[in-house]
């Protein structure tokens, strides 16, 4: 309720290509905190696309007390690293939501977890593998992974109307010594702590994204050298003028009140007529706890 109502203050900064229309999409994203899924809804929300958007989220998300069901059934693809990912699985989810012609906002942060600079061992751990695999070294971002993307792509090429890169950064995560800080939380966000948000997109069509799972390997890694080189550009320029902004033109995305306000109003009026009464309030807490029971129990069985 409470992020309804800030979105329309939020400072946004969009670059490149962000089509007015609702499209099918996969939306691949750098990872750096939990506001970056925010940022996809503010883009949807801007192309009327809010309720199409959808998750691949790490397995361990789906016991998250109601949200974990929530995704679930909202679309969402929970799916596990390396070895242990289910790719038959995630194919058979995608695919049932193309049958029955879901619109399709699907969101992907294939690094596979946030940039955490105050983690330096993984990020250490995503350079030395890329050294070995003979990739680029990243400095901003991590090495992606190619497996979850390339299911996506795979299963709903003919589904999709494009793939859009996304490349995220946030003012204010520097230092005095010019070093990258923590990214703003949820909290530090909403509290205006970080003064603008910039997003670089580049709608891509699928025809120029190779099909074969080591060639958009391949292909993943160059998106991701732009996304470093982007905010090499924004964080690092030797000039200072050139910092804190992404190359090229940009639009100062101001969001109408009228986009969120219903939304707010449905939300607020709901959780107020529960909590302002004592059978609301009881109505509201076993709504927490038992939701939470069988939204772990419907994951379980069938995530």
């Amino acid at each position: 309720i409470i992020l309804y109502f800030f979105l329309p203050f939020f400072q946004v900064i969009i670059y490149g290509d962000l089509p007015k229309n609702k499209e099918n999409v996969i939306y691949l994203s750098n990872h750096q905190c939990t506001v970056d899924w925010i940022i996809a809804d503010m883009l949807a929300i801007r192309q009327n696309a809010l309720g199409h958007v959808r998750y691949v989220l790490k397995d361990g998300l789906k016991w998250l007390p109601l949200y974990g069901w929530y995704f679930s059934q909202h679309g969402g693809v929970y799916v596990k690293r390396s070895a242990k990912f289910n790719e038959k699985e995630m194919r058979e989810k995608l695919r049932a939501q193309v049958k029955a012609e879901t619109p399709m906002y699907l969101v992907i942060f294939p690094e596979g977890t946030r940039y955490n600079p105050e983690i330096p061992k993984v990020i250490a751990d995503s350079q030395s593998f890329a050294e070995k695999e003979g990739l680029a070294i990243l400095k901003h971002v991590l090495t992606p992974r190619v497996k979850a993307t390339h299911v996506a792509i795979d299963t709903m090429k003919d589904y999709l109307d494009a793939v859009y890169d996304v490349t995220v950064a946030y003012e204010g995560t520097v230092d005095h010594k010019g070093q990258r800080k923590l990214a703003p939380s949820m909290t530090e966000f909403l509290c205006k702590e970080c003064p603008r948000v910039h997003i670089f997109i580049d709608r891509i069509e699928l025809k120029d994204i190779p099909e074969e799972q080591m060639y958009m390997r391949r292909w993943l890694h160059e998106r991701f050298e732009i996304k470093d080189k982007l905010l090499i550009e924004f964080y690092d320029a030797k000039d200072s003028k050139r910092r804190n902004k992404f190359p090229g033109k940009s639009v100062h995305s101001k969001l109408s009140l009228k986009k969120t306000l219903p939304s707010l109003l449905f939300l607020g009026g709901l959780t107020a007529s529960m909590l302002l009464t004592e059978s609301g309030r009881k109505l509201y807490v076993k709504t927490w706890i038992y939701g939470t029971l069988i939204g772990c129990l419907w994951v379980s069985i069938k995530p």
